[in-house]
């Protein structure tokens, strides 16, 4: 038993060996739109499909999407698979000025409308997005509103009805927050419980985690205006329920069962249907799934990416493996309560069957 466990353990070293270690410079394009200038941060091949990101209030694609990009396994999935085009709300990129306030703040519909600027600016046809929060209801809209170039989308914590009125309440608060304190302590701590579970958030006994210290110290980079006029565009939305019976992509969504927007993804998912691919719900986790819980989103986005035929597997010992090959994952992780997926039973109606008539 010895000897098989050493050589058990050779081998899980030799398989480490042959993960590369990934670099993430990206190259940074400013893009000029009719509503200003937007920051977009390219990775890999532009020969590859394209997949586009759009994150949260007061993110950008490190602080809301660097969890699920930065492994091997992922890179095997996703890096090695598309060119990755990461789309920084206006004003969110570092060293951003501040926007005029003298000027209407750019509505959903505006930042929506900028994409399709920046797909034709790369000369892109149709395209895989991924958005979270606020930006998967802004991909949402492009995908009904522009749906030949969208091939599908990967939601996290979608948002899909108007803003209620106590979450129109909460954002005015915000706002003026925002606009009189800046990127106070308070503001941080109202977006840290919008992003994450209060298990990483901390409390009097337990620390928080270093990812939370990490997006608090990322938010401390972000203009209090610019982040004040994201806020507004999305309290200004409206409810997009009726048009999402017409969205043609397929649809997956990941959502944490600690989230604000649990309920909006269920919603969504009972409108979409069968055009909505799967519902993933991570346990313990809040709204960002890609920072808190990356490993549950690796296996249902390998079957969803299958669907389109996107998903290449690697073809050299020297590159990262797929998160489905057992030599490449805890064998841990393909037991649901080990992933923190919480699979909700499936009902099945069964009809009776019908009486024979009797012969004469």
């Amino acid at each position: 038993m010895d000897t098989e466990a050493a050589a058990m353990a050779d081998s899980v070293h030799s398989i480490a060996a042959d993960l590369p270690t990934l670099h993430f410079g990206g190259k940074e394009h400013i893009i000029q739109t009719g509503c200003g200038s937007v920051s977009v941060t390219v990775y890999g091949d532009q020969k590859k499909p394209p997949l586009i990101t759009y994150p949260d209030i007061g993110l950008t694609h490190k602080s809301c999407f660097e969890g699920l990009f930065v492994s091997p396994e992922s890179a095997s999935l996703l890096l090695h698979n598309f060119c990755i085009y990461h789309i920084t709300p206006p004003g969110h990129e570092i060293g951003a000025a501040t926007l005029s306030i003298d000027e209407p703040a750019p509505s959903v519909v505006d930042l929506c409308d900028q994409i399709l600027v920046i797909l034709n600016h790369f000369r892109l046809g149709s395209v895989m997005c991924m958005g979270a929060m606020a930006g998967a209801y802004i991909l949402t809209l492009f995908s009904i509103k522009y749906s030949e170039r969208v091939t599908g989308l990967i939601l996290v914590s979608p948002i899909c009805r108007a803003a209620t009125w106590n979450e129109w309440i909460y954002n005015k608060i915000m706002s003026k927050l925002l606009y009189y304190c800046g990127m106070c302590d308070l503001i941080k701590e109202l977006l840290i419980y919008r992003y994450f579970s209060k298990g990483v958030c901390g409390d009097l006994q337990v620390p928080e985690s270093e990812m939370v210290r990490a997006c608090k110290k990322l938010l401390d980079e972000r203009d209090s205006i610019n982040v004040m006029r994201y806020l507004q565009a999305l309290d200004r939305r409206h409810d997009i329920t009726k048009d999402l019976e017409s969205l043609e992509c397929k649809t997956i969504i990941f959502v944490g069962d600690k989230s604000p927007f649990l309920d909006e993804a269920l919603h969504m998912k009972t409108i979409l249907g069968k055009k909505c691919f799967h519902l993933v719900e991570v346990h313990p986790c809040g709204s960002m799934v890609p920072e808190e819980q990356p490993h549950t989103m690796l296996i249902p986005l390998e079957y969803f990416l299958k669907r389109f035929g996107l998903y290449r597997p690697c073809q050299f010992n020297d590159s990262p493996r797929s998160p489905l090959e057992l030599c490449c994952v805890d064998p841990g992780l393909l037991y649901p309560k080990r992933m923190g997926l919480r699979l909700r039973p499936i009902k099945t109606r069964v009809s009776s069957p019908k009486p024979r008539a009797n012969k004469s």
